[in-house]
């Protein structure tokens, strides 16, 4: 009983920690209200921004538009990623000339920073929800190309020949022991491309989209209202922990993954 609760309370040990510090500063004036203000402002300010406060600013109860918007593009963007780069990166994980054919080219792409697409994404789409998605797509693919790789390269060869000499096919044999063994290095490189996704939803909101929580960090930026801007990150940072827990619960009914 003990342990169970230890286990509960020990993944808030740090944001609690880290909101008491916060708290600290905030409370011996270490640092001007104006450029960090107490975490209690933030939280009124929170209230506002889900609709739950009396003050009537132009963002009261915006949370739940510039979520849904900014959910839809996540959700876009990451979809175009993962549906190619699971089956380009199982087949080059279990196919040497897949792997010469996009290796060299998808690695030297891959080390292009994120920000150097940038300015060809806004010139190519413009600004808006087609930007945004295209940027996402384009952090989240390599995360799961290279998982999926990695995955199938590294199922031992005496499996598949036992599968083969068990009268397997190709196809059951990559069903029933490639998958699932690659199950768990795809699961990871999907909960890393994920959270990619979020860090470039952001990026992309901040080029002037109308709607969406990185919208309005931006807009919390140009007004000084840093209040608003911490309550950005910080409903970032939950969508981005229920999301991830979500896609967990949903890969553990997957074959391969522990349950």
């Amino acid at each position: 009983m003990r342990e169970r609760a230890i286990r509960r309370l020990l993944p808030w040990l740090l944001p609690l920690l880290l909101l008491g510090g916060w708290a600290g500063v905030c409370g011996l004036a270490l640092v001007p209200d104006w450029l960090l203000p107490p975490p209690s402002r933030v939280l009124e300010t929170l209230a506002v921004y889900l609709g739950m406060g009396a003050e009537n600013a132009g963002w009261s109860g915006c949370f739940w538009p510039d979520a849904a918007a900014s959910l839809g593009r996540v959700a876009c963007g990451y979809a175009l990623a993962a549906i190619p780069a699971i089956p380009l990166g199982l087949l080059a994980g279990r196919c040497v000339w897949a792997e010469r054919l996009l290796g060299v080219s998808l690695n030297g792409i891959r080390a292009v920073p994120g920000i150097s697409w940038l300015p060809l994404v806004i010139l190519w789409c413009g600004i808006g929800f087609v930007a945004t998605v295209t940027l996402i797509a384009l952090a989240a693919f390599f995360p799961v190309y290279f998982s999926a790789a990695a995955g199938a390269a590294s199922v031992p060869t005496s499996l598949t020949a036992t599968g083969r000499m068990l009268g397997l096919s190709r196809a059951a044999v990559f069903r029933r022991i490639v998958l699932p063994w690659a199950m768990p290095q795809l699961a990871a490189g999907l909960r890393v491309a994920l959270g990619f996704s979020f860090a470039y939803l952001v990026l992309g909101e901040l080029t002037g989209v109308p709607d969406g929580l990185g919208a309005r960090i931006m807009e919390a930026r140009m007004n000084g209202q840093v209040d608003l801007l911490l309550c950005g990150i910080v409903c970032i940072a939950c969508l981005g922990a229920v999301c991830d827990r979500g896609l967990v619960l949903l890969l553990r009914r997957l074959p391969g993954m522990v349950r």
